[in-house]
């Protein structure tokens, strides 16, 4: 069955899975990023950067990296994935909205693009706060009634 997930996160976490979030992300990523997935990431710090290097490295689905402005307005170590995951021809596409300038109305705006895509969302917050660009995110599925799997981390 081919399937549109959006993953989002909190960029609370390092970039570089660790052995726990590598093991988070076979629990909760691996069962829906099959090799007839299409998986929207953000392109940020934290989750977006570390889910992009595992499933690049761990699925056949199909990666969609979303940004609100250009990869080069991206923090470096976002950026840097990336443009190594392109070079090397895993991405299936990478989506500049072309927003002026980084900031919430940007983020937000990348991520209902992202949901409004989607199947599914699968958010990986760190604490319970409602303003936060994860929950955000996760409210926008749940106005839209798509399913919505939240991870905290």
């Amino acid at each position: 069955m081919s399937r549109a997930i959006t993953v989002t996160g909190t960029r609370e976490v390092t970039s570089e899975p660790d052995a726990g979030l590598g093991a988070v992300f076979a629990a909760y990523l691996l069962p829906f990023a099959t090799s007839s997935s299409t998986v929207h990431l953000g392109g940020a710090a934290g989750i977006d950067t570390a889910a992009l290097d595992w499933l690049a490295a761990h699925t056949g689905a199909a990666l969609i990296v979303v940004v609100p402005c250009t990869v080069a307005d991206q923090p470096e170590v976002a950026a840097t994935a990336v443009r190594r995951w392109q070079r090397r021809g895993r991405l299936a596409g990478v989506v500049e909205l072309g927003a002026r300038r980084p900031g919430t109305g940007a983020f937000h705006a990348r991520n209902r693009w992202m949901v409004d895509r989607s199947d599914l969302v699968i958010g990986f917050p760190r604490g319970d706060d409602p303003s936060s660009g994860t929950r955000y995110t996760l409210g926008h599925a749940a106005r839209l009634g798509l399913p919505h799997l939240v991870v905290p981390v």
